[in-house]
């Protein structure tokens, strides 16, 4: 077995694969850009290399530092983890011209599926399906255009080397083609290196359904079930579960099949993912394969008792796989949720910044896959996840509902993220319900947007239980001060008003040992351990265990709890007649302003001062998070003034243009 394994990325796949290669004794050596040097998986690592500059061109992607790690360190191998230089070719070629073992398939594999043009060229001559498409060369727009007309609207531009979302462009009409066309090249030739994009038909109403696959250097080759990752933003997987609900276990032995045959029609080794695209009479397209390891492959271990980065491990030495497709196992369902610097109440905008405080979840069936700690730099220059929150449980609705918890226990602090939107996902009645869930899913349930879950009862009674029961401890504590001018203590009773989204609620209580709780005329318990200062108010509330996310603020709370964030205030009787009186702040209008909705780089500029836009105009395009940005004017207007430039880097909300009012 080898003895060290040099981990070429970052992150939480890096920690991940550290985490693994503890456990069999395998001795690991990260590497790290200068904005990683402080990074979880520098530490966790035995050894640490330094590759250069934040950007991944300058570290990351760069192979000839890699390779020179490995000959300084004696790392015999090395995982690549996902994205980065998982799926070049000519990277693993370069290991092999060096002895070097890459944990991963074949070079040839990945030429073969690694390029979305030639994968289903290869896929048809497999007997596999596949989507309707042009997959040639593709000379210019004007091409595009002809070409998208021929497959019929609606099609999809995809990036040939794109991958985790990237690179991808639906397009409904000729103008969007024209839009769009050279934006995908321009991803593709950013995050991959090849600017070559292909058109397929897009197929409405579809479901994401993918094969896990697994091989070893001996020719065999088995399926690990289905993940569905039907749940995306703008092509990104949000959500994703195994098994999938939709798919009956013919269909399993249908896709699973096809995939087997699929990788070893291209001598596929190691781990790697054959996606589907699944129509709503069960019929199923090949889309594409990825020759590495995915981001969700922890559902799969979860469902089938395997650890996936051993098993690469395993074969990259040789080793065989150790069992067969009868010996696969199915145990119970698991979700994923993946846990964002985003916001989701500003479009979805990347946050960066520090983590204030960090605190996951824990305890039976849950897993938190994370290259971050509480201290930790959530930076401009890679993807912005925090954490994989991953459920298991035996039926898939207790793994919804232990995922709604762990998701209520998440504590995120410094920057922004999307815990409130997937814990509104996971109370969605058509979620739960697992049959309607489309790709289409969170375009056609927050067709404006997501502005939190709205209040059940249940949860507003547990919000105004917990802001009392906070206050009244804040109380008590303020009573016990020393040298209060009365000599007294401060003095308060045992009625409030908690004002909660705009309603007063009437609230007597009383802590005899646990809380007494007289909301609106209803009589309620409450029993806690909660303490001055936390960020988690875990407790009981009849019976029934709650837990919110509290932050002080000058006059209450921001309680979040099951997918929205409250602001409350906790008055005496006679503060909150007063408060009524108090004319309400008006916030200032913004709207003669386009601001940069993110930190990122202004790539172009489609206006200029005098020029007069109309709505839905593109105005300007600012890439961040290795993502391009089309923003377009709300209204029409002229330009006064253009405040920005091409290549600038700009913060959140910093003035790009200014409109004549």
């Amino acid at each position: 077995m080898f003895t060290k394994i040099l981990i070429a990325n970052r992150g939480e796949i890096a920690c991940r694969v550290i985490r693994t290669c503890r456990k069999m004794g395998i001795a690991t050596v990260a590497v790290y850009s200068d904005a990683d040097a402080g990074a979880l998986h520098v530490e966790m690592a035995d050894e640490a290399v330094r590759l250069g500059p934040p950007p991944a061109a300058e570290s990351y992607l760069l192979a000839d530092a890699i390779i020179a790690a490995c000959k300084a360190t004696g790392a015999q191998a090395v995982h690549p983890g996902y994205g980065f230089l998982s799926e070049r070719a000519a990277f693993a070629e370069r290991l092999a011209a060096e002895g070097i073992a890459f944990i991963g398939p074949p070079a040839s594999a990945i030429a073969a599926m690694g390029d979305k043009i030639e994968s289903k060229k290869l896929a048809r001559a497999a007997g596999v399906s596949v989507v309707p498409g042009f997959v040639g060369e593709i000379d210019d727009t004007d091409h595009a255009v002809r070409i998208a007309s021929e497959i019929g609207y609606p099609v999809m531009m995809k990036a040939s080397a794109g991958g985790g979302g990237k690179g991808m462009r639906l397009a409904w009409s000729e103008t969007d083609v024209r839009d769009g066309f050279e934006a995908t090249k321009r991803e593709g030739l950013a995050s991959f290196g090849d600017d070559r994009v292909f058109i397929e038909k897009l197929i409405e109403q579809p479901r994401h359904i993918e094969i896990q696959l697994l091989g070893d250097t001996q020719g065999n080759i088995v399926y690990l079930n289905e993940r569905d990752c039907s749940i995306q933003r703008r092509h990104q997987k949000v959500v994703e579960e195994a098994p999938s609900p939709f798919v009956t276990p013919e269909m399993r032995k249908a896709m699973g099949e096809q995939a087997v045959a699929l990788a070893r029609g291209v001598g596929y080794t190691s781990a790697g993912t054959v996606e589907f695209i699944a129509g709503a009479d069960r019929s199923f397209y090949f889309l594409e394969m990825n020759t590495r390891l995915q981001v969700e492959h922890p559902v799969t271990e979860a469902i089938t008792g395997r650890d996936l980065v051993e098993d690469m491990i395993r074969v990259a030495y040789g080793e065989p796989l150790g069992f067969t497709q009868a010996d696969v196992r199915l145990d119970g369902h698991a979700i994923e949720t993946r846990v964002y610097a985003e916001d989701p109440y500003r479009g979805f905008l990347p946050s960066i910044g520090r983590l204030a405080r960090l605190s996951p979840p824990s305890g039976h069936g849950v897993r938190v896959d994370t290259g971050v700690v509480e201290g930790s730099e959530i930076s401009m220059f890679y993807d912005p996840m925090i954490a994989k929150l991953i459920t298991h449980a035996p039926t898939r609705a207790e793994a919804i509902a232990l995922q709604a918890k762990a998701l209520d226990a998440y504590l995120v602090r410094g920057i922004s993220h999307n815990i409130d939107f997937l814990a509104a996902l996971m109370r969605h009645p058509r979620f739960i319900a697992g049959e309607q869930v489309t790709t289409a899913f969170i375009a056609e349930e927050y067709p404006d947007g997501f502005h939190g879950r709205p209040l059940d009862d249940d949860t507003r009674t547990a919000l105004v239980a917990a802001a009392a029961a906070m206050h009244a401890t804040a109380a008590e504590r303020a009573q016990l001060i020393d040298g209060q001018l009365n000599g007294q203590g401060a003095q308060f009773g045992e009625d409030w008003v908690v004002q909660l989204d705009g309603n007063d609620h009437v609230v007597n209580i009383v802590d005899a040992g646990g809380f007494q709780l007289d909301i609106d005329g209803a009589e309620h318990d409450l029993t806690s351990d909660w303490r001055f200062g936390e960020g988690l108010f875990n407790g009981k509330l009849d019976e029934r265990d709650i837990t919110i996310a509290v932050d002080p603020t000058a006059t209450g709370y921001r309680l979040t709890a099951a997918g929205f964030s409250h602001v409350v205030r906790v008055l005496t009787p006679r503060a909150a007649a007063l408060a009524r009186h108090m004319i309400a702040k008006v916030a200032p209008d913004l709207s003669r302003f386009l601001l940069c909705p993110m930190p990122g780089l202004i790539v172009k500029l489609d206006v200029k001062a005098g020029d007069r836009v109309e709505p839905g105009q593109q105005l300007a395009t600012v890439e961040a998070m290795k993502m391009e940005n089309i923003l377009r004017a709300e209204k029409a207007a002229t330009v006064k003034e253009v405040r920005a430039k091409a290549g600038d880097s700009l913060a959140v909300d910093a003035v790009i243009l200014e409109f004549e009012v």
